[in-house]
């Protein structure tokens, strides 16, 4: 019963952080361009801009995630996703009290520099969390769930984005922001690290010992190395994540700015588009995971996932019209498979002491990714915007995203789904994961 409850406050906990960053989303793009080119839809600086903050985000979170994860395996969840969750609530301080143009370069500069530190650590934080607590065969299904609540944070984020003028929205952000470190600190149970069912043996112990390791608790490129080398799922599992975090930076960096300058979107249709595709998000990850995923496998269902993503990226790339756009957002209702399904395959490959590496080593290839696809998509998506592109096709970066996620997709077809093991663990162990309770 304890572990329910501690399951329960870390999704609502989860939802408030996730909906404090996502309503602010819509009015970002407004707020910069209103910042760096007022009263201009199409603006190469803005994009330039963007790009050049997830290179830099990527290049601070490739190096510090790995280590957050190797620190929550030392001192626990809860402590490591107080720093994110602290932290979160300054960026959004500053555009609350105002978005003039010191204000918005202010705020950009602090918000790279934090990001550099805790860019994704909330999410695999509470991905570890879960894995702390819930079996191998359920992990799946409760990943798809989490990221349901989070789905539900952005559609009621963005949803609310839309009665709220734009100070408004940064400033019930902030304080929602500030809500959700005060109920994660009072509510959420720190988690039995140590108690989880083992099922798998630690990858670590499997792999040469290391030589060159400084610090014997603290994170080394060794340790992610051994990950990536110890286990060929693991290792195919991390192609994954790289190829389809390119993709999808590549759409998130380009497609407001493709959208406003072909079709005059405004924060209220950003708004609706994020609401459909949230809407999706959380039909497929509350009701349809849940019931398809035992029966067809997470190994298939990151492929079906995958092939639809690629799908409405190239749909998105090609739309000739603004309702094109809208239909593209519906598809999420399939391509939101991916994530969870690729968390939950990477969290069985290692044992109970190793989920914060493994969900860290994960984050930090995308990182990575978050590193390399700026670097080739703002190019491309400036220049095809603008009047020197070489030829006419504005949606050719988002082509290129989706031929990301096709080998992504390609690339998913590899990894097979593990043979039934034998009982590794001790009669008692093995006794208390079959009677279990659910934990959902």
């Amino acid at each position: 019963m304890v572990k329910v409850f501690g399951l329960s406050h870390l999704f609502m906990t989860l939802f408030l952080h996730c909906f404090a960053n996502f309503m602010v989303v819509p009015a970002i793009t407004d707020v910069t361009m209103a910042a760096l080119c007022p009263g201009k839809d199409e603006c190469s600086l803005a994009i330039y801009l963007t790009g050049a903050q997830q290179v830099i985000i990527g290049l601070g979170s490739l190096v510090v995630m790995p280590l957050v994860g190797n620190l929550s395996d030392i001192y626990g969840r809860k402590v490591m996703l107080t720093l994110p969750i602290t932290l979160s609530v300054f960026p959004l301080v500053i555009l609350a009290y105002s978005r003039t143009k010191y204000y918005f370069y202010a705020y950009y500069v602090l918000k790279t520099l934090i990001a550099m530190a805790t860019e994704g650590s909330a999410q695999f934080l509470a991905l570890a969390y879960v894995a702390d607590n819930v079996p191998e065969g359920k992990r799946a299904a409760v990943f798809g769930i989490m990221s349901g609540f989070a789905s539900s944070s952005f559609v009621l984020g963005n949803f609310s984005t839309r009665f709220l003028s734009t100070s408004a929205t940064f400033q019930v952000a902030a304080a929602m922001s500030v809500v959700s470190l005060v109920y994660m600190r009072v509510f959420l149970p720190e988690s039995n690290m140590r108690i989880g069912i083992c099922e798998t043996d630690c990858l670590l112990e499997k792999s040469p010992s290391k030589k060159w390791n400084l610090y014997n608790n603290l994170p080394s490129i060794n340790d992610t190395i051994c990950l990536l080398r110890t286990s060929p799922t693991f290792s195919k599992a991390a192609a994954v994540a790289f190829f389809i975090n390119v993709a999808d930076v590549g759409l998130y960096a380009s497609l407001m700015y493709y959208l406003k300058a072909q079709f005059h979107f405004n924060k209220e249709q950003f708004a609706d588009l994020m609401i459909i595709s949230g809407i999706a998000g959380v039909v497929s990850q509350l009701i349809i995971m849940p019931i398809i995923t035992p029966l067809m496998g997470e190994e298939k269902m990151l492929s079906v996932g995958l092939f639809f993503t690629a799908t409405h990226m190239i749909l998105y790339s090609v739309a000739w019209a603004p309702w094109v756009a809208y239909a593209a957002a519906v598809i999420t209702v399939v391509a939101t498979f991916a994530g969870p399904c690729l968390r939950s395959i990477a969290s069985k490959q290692t044992g109970p002491d190793e989920q914060g590496k493994a969900q860290g080593c994960i984050t930090g290839i995308c990182s990575f990714a978050n590193i390399v696809s700026p670097l080739a998509f703002s190019p491309l998506t400036a220049l095809f915007l603008s009047d020197n592109a070489p030829f006419h096709f504005p949606g050719f970066s988002l082509m290129c995203s989706g031929l990301a996620a096709m080998i992504a997709f390609v690339q998913s077809t590899t990894i097979r789904p593990p043979p039934i093991p034998e009982t590794s663990c001790d009669d008692t162990s093995t006794s208390s994961s079959s009677t279990t309770e659910p934990l959902v």
